[in-house]
C-alpha cells in the first residue's frame, strides 16, 4: 500500500474527523468566550470598581521612551495582570460550559444504562424456580413446557 493512501485513509477515518470538527468548534467557541468576556463582562465589572479597564491594569517594571536623536528608542516593559485576569475569567466560563456539557452527556448515558437494564431478560420457571430466558417455551432445567409470552405460568 503506498504512502498516500495509507494517509488518506487515516485522515478519513471517522474518529480523526470528528476530533477535527470539535477542535474547530471548540475554537470557535473560545472566541465567542473571549468576546462574551472582554466586551459584556469586563465593562460594567471595571465600572462597578471606579472605571477601570482591566486590559489596562499594567504594572510597569520598565517605563519606555521614543527614539531621540542619538538615543535608541526603549520598549516599556510591564507584567499585563488585567489581560491575565480576562484570561482566567474566559477560561472559568469554558471550563463551566464543558462541565455542563459532560454533565448531561453522562445523564444521558446514566438513563440509557438504567432503561436497559429495567427491561428484565429472564423469568422463574415455576416448577424448578430455575432462571429461564423471557421468550424460552420449555424450562431447560426441569423440561416443563411454558406457555408463550407468560411470565411463570406452566401448561
Amino acid at each position: 500500500m503506498s504512502i498516500v493512501k495509507e494517509f488518506k485513509e487515516f485522515a478519513m477515518k471517522g474518529n480523526l474527523v470528528d476530533m477535527a470538527v470539535g477542535i474547530i468548534m471548540g475554537a470557535a467557541f473560545g472566541k465567542i468566550v473571549s468576546s462574551f468576556v472582554s466586551d459584556i463582562i469586563m465593562p460594567p465589572l471595571g465600572m462597578l470598581m471606579g472605571r477601570v479597564d482591566f486590559k489596562d491594569l499594567v504594572i510597569v517594571l520598565q517605563p519606555g521612551h521614543p527614539a531621540a536623536p542619538g538615543v535608541a528608542a526603549v520598549k516599556e516593559v510591564a507584567i499585563k495582570y488585567g489581560l491575565f485576569l480576562n484570561s482566567i475569567i474566559d477560561f472559568v466560563i469554558v471550563a463551566f460550559a464543558i462541565f455542563i456539557v459532560i454533565k448531561q452527556l453522562n445523564h444521558l448515558r446514566a438513563l440509557a444504562v438504567s432503561q436497559e437494564k429495567a427491561e428484565p431478560t429472564t423469568k422463574e420457571c415455576p416448577f424448578c424456580c430455575s432462571a429461564i430466558p423471557i421468550k424460552a417455551a420449555r424450562c431447560p432445567a426441569c423440561t416443563s413446557e411454558l406457555v408463550p409470552g407468560a411470565t411463570g405460568v406452566a401448561v
